[in-house]
This record gives structure tokens, sequence and C-alpha cells, in this order.
């Protein structure tokens, strides 16, 4: 199903949703058309029951440039740039509540929002090309939109850093700073994030949904929230038949027989 020509759309047998940015003349930039697609893919996906994972990922050189500043200096207006804003907040929280992980693929430059849109979702894979930045800054703009997933995911003086100076960090660095999960070479690229789609389609659909919900949930809240929240998930969690099967399996020193991945 292909939503436009800016975004690919794609589902195979098991569930896994490849979404694709298709604009690579601009460097897939968020666009309000790009961010309409993008939106209107994540909220097909929330109520498809039969996705497991979704892979998000670009066509060019670039993963994503952020928003266009040309574009965005030719309409001068205060709320042109609010409801712009207001449409890219909405999608990259929308990442973080769908019930299934999305996995960013990034193969090369992914810049401002395009940085944030990468540290929004919930895992990346990263080729050694890669390189990351909050380039706002240069153009006399504060990166503060993509500051707010960028301070979940690294250090506080390393954001910090990226967001005054706009200056690159490469693959291996954002690794190292917890942008990323994994960084491998362009011609692996795929099989690295196959491999990471294949460690969460090994594991119960109930059990992935209920724990990224958990993870998102509990980081906001204090200690005392957040260990009632995950205790009474946890709860919840065991009474899943899979959970169940998963416990009956250990006690019985055998590998575990999932039920149909049902919600």
């Amino acid at each position: 199903m292909d939503l436009n020509n800016l975004l690919r759309v794609e589902k195979d047998e098991r569930g896994v949703v490849t979404l694709t940015l298709n604009d690579p003349a601009r460097f897939n930039a968020l666009g309000s058309e790009m961010l309409q697609s993008l939106q209107q893919a994540l909220d097909e996906i929330a109520l498809d029951t039969s996705v497991r994972v979704v892979v998000l990922a670009a066509s060019g050189k670039a993963f994503c440039a952020g928003h266009n500043l040309k574009d965005m200096a030719a309409h001068p207006q205060l709320d042109y740039y609010q409801q712009l804003f207001a449409q890219c907040s909405r999608m990259m929280q929308s990442i973080t509540q769908l019930p299934v992980p999305v996995i960013a693929r990034v193969q090369g430059m992914a810049t401002a929002a395009g940085c944030q849109l990468v540290a929004q979702c919930d895992l990346a894979v990263a080729s050694e090309h890669a390189s990351f930045a909050t380039s706002g800054i240069n153009y006399g703009l504060f990166c503060a939109t993509p500051s707010v997933p960028l301070v979940r995911n690294v250090p506080f003086k390393q954001a910090m850093e990226m967001l005054l100076t706009g200056d690159f960090m490469d693959a291996q660095t954002a690794k190292e700073q917890g942008l990323v999960n994994r960084v491998t070479s362009a011609e692996h690229l795929d099989a690295e994030v196959r491999r990471l789609v294949q460690a969460i389609l090994s594991k119960p659909r109930a059990a992935v949904r209920m724990g990224k919900a958990l993870l998102y949930q509990q980081r906001e809240m204090g200690l005392q929230a957040a260990y009632d929240l995950a205790g009474q998930t946890m709860a919840c969690n065991m009474m899943d038949a899979d959970a169940q099967e998963g416990a009956q399996a250990f006690a019985q020193k055998r590998a575990p027989n999932w039920r149909s991945e049902a919600p």
C-alpha cells in the first residue's frame, strides 16, 4: 500500500512493516506532506493487530535532513510554524504510542528533525557512514523540538553540545552515546536490521506491547510511581497465556511454544 510517492509502505507475511522515506532529492525532508504521510501510516499501523515490528528506512544518500528551511523561510507566519511543529510533534509521539517497536534504519545523514526522528524511534541501527547533528543552530534556529527525544537518549552534556554547536556526530560515537543501538558496514546494514527484527519477532507480542508502554510511562515518573506501575504491568503480563506458557516451559526445561500472535 503506497500512501503517495513520498512514503513507501511495505508489509511482509511476518507482520513487519517497512516505511521508507522516499524524497531523496530533498534529503527526505519532513515537510507537511511527508509528515501527513507518516502520520497516516502510523495511525493505520496502530489499528493493525497483525503488525509486529516497524522499520523506518529512507532512500538516497541521506536518512532525513529534518524540516526544509527553504519552505519555512517562504512562509514567515507564526501560525504556519506553530502548525508545522505541532504536526511533527504529534507524528513523533505516535511512534512512542505504537504498540510495536519501531527501528530506525539509518543509512546516511540525519540532521535536525531527522536526528529527532532517529532519537524518537525505539531502536536504531546505523551504517558506519551515517552521521547525526542538530544543526539548526547554524542557521539561527535552536533545535528545540529535536532536543526532547535527544536528551532522553544521550547524556545531557553531550546533547547540550550537539544542540549548541550543530557539530556532526559519527555513527560510532552515536552508538557510544546511546543514540543508536548498533553500527555496521553499509553492505551489512539490512542484515543487521533483520537480526534485530527477528529477535523481536521471536518474543510474544503481548509482552513486547506491555513492555514498550511501561518503559515510556515509567521514565517520566518518580521512583515509587514507576515501581507501582511496573509491578502492576508484570502482574497483568503474568496473566497472559504466553507468560504462563513461558513459566511452564522454564520449569519443564524446554523451549516455550508461543500461542498465535493475537493481541
